[in-house]
């Protein structure tokens, strides 16, 4: 019997419509504004938001010799601001390959959007706890950037 692998599930309530967070999501431009944990400074991202699309996004760790971070992924599903569900990659290892999907619904009163992040097939409980605390920054600066458009 294959043994369970880790996962991961986040809850947030973002104070912006589910088309606001969605776009966040998928359009490159605005993704780069948010997308990083804690002080990392975004290089670039790239996104093509289709099934069998991909996206690439590179980061940078703080200070001089900050460590460079590449992840990457394919999108198996993308249900206009509802859903996004992707593979995700770290470039530096190839071999782990887990996978994320991202549902958004508004909540009771339209305004708000409920987002559950499910990251889910890590390697070990390590590489969960690690981005359990990346997924959590990154999403702290992504309720900053909502609010900030709307």
């Amino acid at each position: 019997m294959e043994r369970q692998k880790p996962s991961l599930t986040i809850r947030r309530r973002l104070a912006a419509p589910p088309a606001t967070v969605f776009a966040a999501w998928t359009d490159g431009q605005k993704l780069a504004q948010w997308w990083t944990p804690h002080d990392c400074e975004m290089i670039d991202a790239n996104v093509d938001v289709r099934v069998g699309g991909g996206f690439r996004i590179r980061f940078k760790e703080p200070g001089q010799d900050g460590e460079i971070h590449d992840v990457s992924g394919t999108y198996d599903a993308v249900e206009t601001d509802r859903k996004l569900s992707f593979s995700w990659q770290w470039i530096t290892m190839p071999e782990r390959v887990s996978h994320v999907t991202v549902t958004l619904a508004p909540d009771a009163n339209g305004a708000a959007t409920i987002l559950v992040l499910h990251h889910e097939q890590f390697a070990d409980q390590a590489a969960r706890d690690g981005h359990e605390g990346g997924w959590n920054s990154t999403l702290d600066k992504l309720e900053t950037f909502c609010a900030s458009i709307t």
